[in-house]
C-alpha cells in the first residue's frame, strides 16, 4: 500500500527556516516524479516546488529564492528547505507525485497524506 508521511512543520517567526520530509512506502520512489503543495483553508491546494528525475527543479514564483526541494531516492524521502519564511507562507503542506509524471489535475491523485502545518507568525 502506498503512503506518504510528511513532517517537520511548527510555528516560526518571519524570516526563519524549516525543513519538511516526506517518506514514501509502498512505491517505487525513484520513479516518481515528486512535488510539494500546499493549502490555506478555504482555498485551493497549490503546486509549490517540483523535481523531475533528472534532477530538474521548478518552483512557485513567490517562493523561488527561498525554498529548494530535493530528494534523496535511497531514503525514499523528499525535502523542502524552506528560509525566509512570511506569513503567506502559513499552509498545511502536502508531498505527493507520479510515476514519470505529476498527474494533470489534483483530482488525478489517489491518495494524500496527512501533510504537515506550517505557521510564520511573530
Amino acid at each position: 500500500q502506498e503512503q506518504l508521511v510528511e513532517s517537520g512543520g511548527g510555528l516560526v517567526q518571519p524570516g526563519g527556516s524549516l525543513r519538511l520530509s516526506c517518506v514514501a512506502s509502498g512505491m517505487t520512489f525513484s520513479t516518481k516524479v515528486m512535488a510539494w503543495y500546499r493549502q490555506v483553508a478555504g482555498k485551493e491546494r497549490e503546486l509549490v516546488a517540483v523535481i523531475r528525475l533528472n534532477g530538474l527543479t521548478e518552483y512557485l514564483d513567490s517562493v523561488k529564492g527561498r525554498f529548494t526541494i530535493s530528494r534523496d531516492d535511497a531514503k525514499s524521502t523528499l525535502y523542502l528547505q524552506m528560509n525566509n519564511l512570511k506569513p503567506e507562507d502559513t499552509a498545511v503542506y502536502y508531498c505527493n507525485g507520479g510515476t514519470y509524471r505529476l498527474p494533470h489535475t489534483l483530482d488525478d491523485y489517489d491518495f494524500w497524506g496527512q501533510g504537515t502545518q506550517v505557521t510564520v507568525s511573530a
